[in-house]
C-alpha cells in the first residue's frame, strides 16, 4: 500500500514536499525520482510521481512530484470532537496518535481541576511536538487530513464552547447511563434532527448531514462535582464504559471505538 503525505496545496500539475516531511521521505524511506506516492491537501487525493529531490544537509529540502491521476476520497462519516484532560505526556501522546488513526476531527486538551500542575505548565510548549505526532498519525492511517489540535482549556470553557449537537461526558459515577443506552437509537433520533449541515468537499459544493458528537474524557483522580455540573449545563449527557474504572488513554480507545460502531456505520 502507497504511503501519504499532506501538501500544502496543488498546482496545476504538481506539488511539493518541504522541510521535515521532504527529509523524512528523502532520506528515511530512501524516495526516487519514478516513485508512486498519495498526496493530500485536506481536500483531494492525488497518485503522484517523484520528479526531483533537493535534500540538503543544512538548508531547506525539497521533493517535487507530477501528478498522475486523482484517488477518490471521502469525508468521515461521522465529525469527532474528542475534549481529553491532560495526564502525563507519554501516556497523552499516545492517546493523541490512536484518537488521530480512530477518526478524530478536533481534539482540545482539557487542564482539569485534577490534571497535574506541571503538565498544564509545560504543555504550551509541547503543542508543536504535539502537532507532529498528528501529522504523522494521519499520514499513516491515509487520512483525508489530519485533526485540529486547539490550545489547553479549562473544562468549563471547553465545554461552553463545544458545538456538537450530540455532546457526551464520559463519567465513572454508578448512576451514569452507560454509553449504549446514550447512543441508543432514540437519544440519536433526537441528535440527528439537531444536526448542523456540514458542506461537502466535492466539486459541485452540495451540502450533506454529517453527524457530529463530542466526547469529554477525565483526568487521573476523575471529575470534580464542579466539572460535573459545568457539563450538565452545557448540555453534555453522562455516560459510562462500565464497572471498571479505566486510565484516560483506555476510555479513549473504548469510546471512540463505541462511537465509530453506533455512528460511522449508520
Amino acid at each position: 500500500m502507497r504511503r501519504r503525505f499532506f501538501v500544502d496545496r496543488f498546482e496545476r500539475e504538481s506539488a511539493s514536499l518541504r522541510d521535515e516531511a521532504a527529509e523524512h521521505l528523502g532520506r528515511v524511506l530512501r524516495a526516487e525520482p519514478g516513485q508512486l506516492y498519495e498526496l493530500s491537501d485536506g481536500e483531494r487525493v492525488w497518485l503522484a510521481r517523484v520528479e526531483r529531490l533537493a535534500i540538503s544537509k543544512r538548508g531547506p529540502s525539497r521533493i517535487d512530484f507530477a501528478l498522475v491521476e486523482p484517488i477518490e476520497s471521502a469525508e468521515p462519516s461521522v465529525h469527532i470532537e474528542l475534549l481529553i484532560s491532560i495526564v502525563k505526556f507519554d501516556r497523552f501522546e499516545w492517546c493523541l496518535e490512536k484518537a488521530t488513526e480512530l477518526g478524530v476531527d478536533e481534539i482540545v486538551p482539557l487542564a482539569a481541576a485534577r490534571t497535574d500542575k506541571a503538565l498544564i505548565a509545560a504543555a504550551a510548549k509541547r503543542h508543536e511536538r504535539w502537532e507532529r505526532i498528528i501529522l504523522e498519525s494521519a499520514q499513516q492511517s491515509r487520512r483525508l487530513r489530519p485533526p485540529s489540535l486547539h490550545a489547553a482549556l479549562p473544562p468549563d470553557k471547553a465545554f461552553a464552547q463545544s458545538s456538537p449537537s450530540l455532546k457526551v461526558f464520559l463519567s465513572e459515577r454508578r448512576e451514569a447511563k452507560s454509553l449504549r443506552k446514550v447512543l441508543d437509537q432514540d437519544s440519536l433520533q433526537v441528535a440527528q434532527a439537531l444536526l448542523p449541515v456540514r458542506l461537502s468537499s466535492s466539486t459541485d459544493s452540495q451540502t450533506q448531514a454529517t453527524p457530529t458528537i463530542s466526547l469529554a474524557v477525565g483526568p487521573e483522580g476523575g471529575w470534580t462535582n464542579d466539572e460535573i455540573a459545568s457539563s450538565a449545563a452545557r448540555g453534555f449527557l453522562e455516560a459510562s464504559l462500565g464497572e471498571n474504572i479505566l486510565r484516560t488513554e483506555t476510555a479513549v480507545i473504548a469510546s471512540l471505538a463505541v462511537v465509530q460502531f453506533a455512528l460511522a456505520t449508520r
